[in-house]
Parts: C-alpha cells; structure tokens; sequence
C-alpha cells in the first residue's frame, strides 16, 4: 500500500492515543491532503434542538480541534442528530438524521423514514454491533453516511485510516490491516474508490506512546487523570474504578446515567448497576488534582498548552493503565 497512490487521507480522530499515532504516522510517512474526522458522540444543536452532554467527556472536541490547529490539519465533525441521548431513548421512532460537516459547509442526509423502533436501554457490552448500537449508530454509520453524500469521493481514491490495533482485543487481533472500505464502490457507477487502513495495528502500546512523545503533543486529559484507553467519559465499558471516579469528579452527570439505568429497569453492565460498579472501584489518585479535573469537564480548551519539548513530555497517569473500551 502505497498512501501517495490516493488523493486525499481521511483519519478517523476520536482524540485518543492511537488515532493521535495515526495522524503522526501519516505526517511521517507523507500521506496526501490529510483531513481528520470526529464524530460528536452527544452531538450538537442545530435546527433550534438543544445538545446532549449525557456521554463524552466535555473537552473532547475542543482537544482535537486544538490537535488539529497545532498540526495544521483541517478537522470536520460530524454526528446523528440529537446524539446517544435522542437514539437511546427512541420509542417508536425512526433513525435520526446525520449531520456532518464538509469543505463546502454543513450537510446532513437520511432521517426522512425508515423504520421505526424502540431502544430505551443503554447499548450492552458485545462485539455485536446490533448489541453495542453506540459504536455503529453514532460512528461507524455516520462517517459512512458522510462519504457516500459527498460528490467529492467520486471519481477518486480515498484512504480512510483507523486506530485499532491487534493487542486491544482477541476481535480486533482478527481485524485486516487493509480492505476495501464499506464505502467503496470503485466498480459501480460512482467510481468512489475508498480503502480502509489501519497502520498501527500491529503496533504495542510502548511504540504509540513512543511517536507521541516524538512529537511533544500533551495527550487527552482523560490519560492524565488515569484512564488507560479514551472513548466516552461514561463508556459502557467503564471499570469500577472508572465509575467511582466519575462519581468523585462529576457527581450530577454520574447520576443522570444512574437514573436512566432506573428509568429502563436495564443496567449497561447487566449484573451490576453504575452506583454498584463505583462501590466496588476506587477513584484514580488524579481525580484529586482539581486543576485536571477543571480541563477534562471544560467545554473550552482555552490556554491550556497542547505540545511540550520532547524532554519535558511525560506518560500521563493512565498509561498502560486500564484499558477498559470497545472490542
């Protein structure tokens, strides 16, 4: 696989460690009209709704755009209307639309029918998607949403680059390092060529931190105050000692996820409730670092630095740490 035989790059960037090697990988190795994509877990407001906050952590979007700016790197967002919340609690409705952003302004495409079903529940832990409805509705489908109503993939080649790597999970282990995307449709009458990469799978944790370091970008404040792995602030596959920090760091948001296992009479973890998970687990150590805490719950980068010199750089707490998170 050659990178300089597309036209443009597409990196997937949820702001985590190993999109973040990703973006670094493809500057390294001169990937062409590099573009991120982040899809908005909760979404945000548009057409008069009002934004959810229930799931991601609030500085999330502001961090990637503060990446995206350092590397010069143009960034679009993209998410399903009224986010995880409106999904989750759909009762006889139909899918949302989706919203994303492109070089010529905001689209959005789908929501006009379809089906009509009810969730009330939180997505379960499992490799099926079907099961695990967060990771396909509010990503996976939305990104492939966004390419093929764009005219701009036509007629080209595109390369879409992901983060997962083998040591993750036994499912992921199992993952092609490169196919053709679910997008691709080289034969057909578009001709929207589009492969699926993913350069670090192979890769240990030591060798994403390693490129990290290499480029002095200051990661996530979720790694800082010990997460191992970043996805949703209340991922479904949260520890118990990821709970219990939550509970300390973010009360009010705590219990909103809280009473919605109540509401539905259905806990995300199905043996144990949320509370019951944060009374086995304890708090990271950071979550007694208030200034950490201050970033991680802004909505706002602001000043805060997001590159250091290479010998001022450091692990953050969460490394190698737990690595609770999608499979």
């Amino acid at each position: 696989m050659n990178p300089q035989d597309y036209d443009r790059t597409i990196i997937m960037f949820s702001g985590g460690k190993d999109s973040l090697a990703c973006i670094l990988w493809a500057i390294e190795n001169n990937c062409p009209k590099i573009e991120l994509w982040h899809h908005l877990v909760d979404g945000l407001p548009v057409q008069g709704q009002t934004a959810s906050t229930l799931m991601d952590w609030p500085i999330t979007s502001t961090y990637c755009k503060a990446v995206a700016q350092l590397l010069s790197i143009p960034i679009y967002f993209s998410w399903l209307d009224g986010g995880f919340e409106r999904e989750m609690n759909r009762s006889n409705q139909a899918k949302a639309k989706t919203w994303f952003e492109a070089p010529d302004g905001l689209r959005s495409a789908g929501g006009n029918g379809g089906k009509q079903s009810t969730r009330q529940k939180f997505p379960q832990i499992s490799a099926d998607l079907s099961i695990r409805w967060c990771s396909a509705y509010l990503k996976v489908d939305v990104s492939a949403i966004a390419i093929r109503n764009q005219p701009r993939f036509n007629d080209s080649k595109t390369l879409v680059i992901t983060g997962e790597r083998a040591e993750e999970s036994p499912s992921r282990a199992k993952y092609a390092e490169f196919e053709p995307d679910r997008t691709d449709n080289r034969n057909g009458k578009s001709k929207r060529h589009v492969d699926r990469f993913r350069p670090i799978h192979g890769w240990k944790e030591s060798e994403v931190w390693a490129i990290i370091q290499r480029h002095g970008i200051i990661p996530h404040p979720a790694y800082h105050l010990g997460w191992g792995r970043l996805s949703c602030m209340s991922c479904i596959f949260g520890s118990a000692n990821q709970w219990a920090t939550i509970r300390k760091i973010a009360p009010a948001h705590f219990e909103r996820i809280a009473n919605y296992e109540q509401q539905f009479d259905t806990t995300i973890q199905r043996q144990r409730s949320v509370r019951e998970m944060a009374n086995l687990g304890t708090p990271y150590a950071e979550a007694n670092n208030s200034q950490l805490v201050e970033i991680a719950l802004s909505s706002e980068w602001g000043d805060y630095p997001i590159w250091t010199h290479l010998q001022a750089w450091a692990l953050p707490a969460g490394a190698y740490g737990e690595s609770n998170g999608p499979t």
